[in-house]
This record gives structure tokens, C-alpha cells and sequence, in this order.
């Protein structure tokens, strides 16, 4: 059975772009927001998840609206729990079969935004975060997603501080875009390997 490694990171970290890294040299992927998404547009979810709110939140294609839905849900904890409790479930089986089909490689990454605070580290042997600088994650945020500085502070601040996630990782990446991480992700591939007799 393959070891599981978490892969986290605060928004505007880089987390995404060292998960492509880790698939590049031959580490088989699950990006779970990406999951999350393809699940939410199953009729079933759909349905589930019109159920919890009292205004519409199913756009002109029938599909949620995503935008929408972060919008109500971001000040509302008794909504989004409401919410994770619907998708979380979904996307524990679909990372089970996953990981089924994987079963062969000696480690796998689970990638997700809130591997701490959903408790999904539970599930996994390794942690490895992706750290940055704030001002270099507003940058990056607010080119991505065209939103304001503030808005980005908002995200940045109900999220856990690294500091606390440093405390429960095993591997740390500085993505600050003034060195090539590629190094560090060739030497945590090999470490992982080497301690846990891969190689």
C-alpha cells in the first residue's frame, strides 16, 4: 500500500504549482479542490447542496454557483459545515478509490487548502507544507483571482497561521520565488524514499 503525504499551504503559497512538480518527477497527484469541484457537479450533490440554502445557488447551466455559494458560506460556519459535511464524505470515497488505482506507487500527495482543518492530516503518514511570504501571497492571489488586497487578508486571516502548521509538518517548502523549489522537491522525493525503505 502506498504512503500518503499531505500537501497544504495558505492561499497564495505555490502549493498547486509544487504538486505539478511532484507529478513531474513521477508522484502520483490528488488534488482534492479539483475533486471537490468535478464532485459538486454531480445532479445528486447539486440537489444536496440547493437543499441547505434558502436562496438560489444553481446558475443558468444547472451546475451551483461557486462564486455564489463562497460568498454566503464565508461568514456563515453553521452553513459551511453544512456544506463540508455534504462534500467531504464524497470526496473521502473518491479518494479511497484513487488511491486504490495507486496502490502500486511507492507514494502518493494529497493535496488540499485545509488539510489541518478539516482533519484530513489524520490520513496521512507525511505532511509536507508550502510556506511564503504574506506580501508574495497577496500578489499572487489578487493577479490570479482579480480581487482586492483586503479580500485576500480576509482569506489569509481565517485561515491556520504557518506557524502552527510548521509544528505539524514534516517537510517544509519556502516558495518565495527567489529559488528554484525543484531541488527541494527532487531531496524530499529521495528522503521519503530512502526513510521509508522505497528505494
Amino acid at each position: 500500500m502506498s504512503i500518503i503525504v499531505g500537501l497544504t499551504g495558505g492561499i497564495g503559497s505555490g502549493k498547486t504549482t509544487v504538486a505539478k512538480l511532484f507529478e513531474k518527477h513521477g508522484v502520483p497527484i490528488y488534488i482534492a479542490d479539483e475533486r471537490a469541484r468535478m464532485i459538486m457537479e454531480q445532479p445528486e450533490v447539486i440537489k444536496a447542496v440547493q437543499q441547505i440554502f434558502t436562496t438560489s445557488v444553481i446558475n443558468e447551466h444547472g451546475l451551483l454557483n461557486r462564486a455564489k455559494i463562497k460568498q454566503l458560506v464565508f461568514d456563515n460556519k453553521a452553513l459551511l459545515d453544512q456544506l463540508n459535511h455534504i462534500v467531504h464524505p464524497r470526496v473521502k470515497k473518491d479518494f479511497e478509490d484513487w488511491l486504490e488505482k495507486h496502490r502500486e506507487c511507492p507514494f502518493v500527495i494529497k493535496e488540499s487548502a485545509i488539510l489541518f482543518e478539516s482533519g484530513l492530516e489524520k490520513s496521512c503518514d507525511l505532511v509536507i507544507l508550502v510556506v511564503a511570504p504574506e506580501s508574495v501571497r497577496i500578489e499572487r492571489v489578487m493577479a490570479r483571482d482579480g480581487v482586492s488586497k483586503e479580500q485576500v487578508l480576509k482569506i489569509i486571516n481565517n485561515q491556520m497561521k504557518d506557524e502552527e502548521k510548521i509544528g505539524r509538518s514534516q517537510y517544509i517548502i519556502e516558495n518565495n520565488n527567489k529559488k528554484t523549489i525543484e531541488s527541494d522537491i527532487i531531496s524530499i522525493i529521495r528522503d521519503i524514499n530512502l526513510k521509508n525503505h522505497l528505494i
